[in-house]
């Protein structure tokens, strides 16, 4: 009689550098989306839980904000949000751009996490975005990791917007999982709080509409969430838009409010497929000086430990 497989489960945590396609990479795991992508740097802000939900597993994935420079205690905090997810990982999944090879930043990351990750935790080199690199220009960086990091455990190259070798890589993260209990019901794919949620969508279109500091210079703080008086099928969501400068107020307001609609009817097309109902959106643009500097406005802005 055929031996009957025991559950896994366990932690799978999502590091590397801004912009290598580590949100991408989860939604494309997961089949839907839990967490905002631009092809801007430092999108995401927060600490992002996404539930990949199996027949013999269930894989909790910890996405994270790209690991850079900190200029404002905005950068100091999310890269002590990327860091402090290592210890706790079962799992930890490095993803580096193939197309720019093993940078300098690449390695200081992959030293800290050798020093910093669990004894028994596993580390997954992922190689994204092979679709633009040669075949034989991968084998060399292959060796090189192998080489330079003998505690990586394997090498996985993909492509996280096509779908390549991904099949490989949950099958790897599933082998490397310890037994364990379902952490969480099947119906949930994400943690996030509604208002988080509402508002990184608000801030992708942020992002994707503006351009140079002002993406970088925005929040998003969902104000009110209730049904609608004569549709309770619908949600009339109030927020607020905070920016730095006068200067970015009037860029993201736009000539005569043209990029704030625009903004506000993009968020609102997808928060109503995503929901599955109708939207009304409420935004408004707000000066808070120097916040990404100011611990406190961090703080009530929800950017805390």
């Amino acid at each position: 009689m055929e031996e009957e497989k025991k559950f896994k489960s366990g932690y799978v945590a999502i590091l590397g550098r801004p912009n290598v396609g580590k949100s991408t990479l989860l939604n494309s795991l997961l089949g839907t989306k839990v967490a905002i992508v631009t092809d801007k740097p430092q999108t995401t802000r927060h600490r992002i839980v996404g539930v990949k939900h199996m027949k013999d597993a269930q894989i909790v994935f910890l996405d994270t904000p790209g690991i850079h420079k900190e200029k404002f205690e905005l950068n100091r905090y999310m890269n002590e949000i990327a860091f402090s997810v290592i210890p706790d990982a079962d799992v930890i999944l490095f993803l580096i751009d193939s197309r720019e090879g093993l940078t300098e930043a690449d390695r200081k990351i992959l030293e800290r996490i050798g020093e910093e990750r669990r004894k028994d935790s596993k580390v997954i080199v992922v190689l994204n975005k092979i679709d633009g690199v040669k075949k034989e220009e991968l084998l060399p960086l292959i060796d090189r990791i192998s080489k330079e990091f003998p505690f990586v455990n394997d090498i996985v190259p993909i492509s996280a917007t096509r779908g390549t070798n991904l099949d490989r890589l949950l099958d790897l993260i599933v082998k490397y999982l310890p037994e364990g209990p379902k952490y969480y019901e099947e119906h949930m794919v994400t943690d996030q709080p509604l208002e988080q949620f509402i508002a990184e969508i608000i801030r992708e279109k942020i992002m994707l509409l503006t351009r140079e500091e002002v993406p970088h210079a925005t929040t998003v703080q969902v104000v009110n969430i209730q049904p609608g008086d004569r549709n309770p099928n619908m949600l009339v969501i109030d927020a607020d838009i905070i920016v730095e400068k006068d200067s970015q107020k009037a860029i993201i307001i736009g000539k005569g409010g043209q990029r704030l609609k625009k903004i506000g009817q993009l968020a609102r097309e997808e928060l109503e497929q995503l929901l599955n109902k109708k939207v009304y959106l409420r935004l408004w643009v707000k000066v808070k000086e120097d916040w990404r500097s100011r611990p406190e406005q961090l703080r009530g802005l929800g950017y805390s430990y």
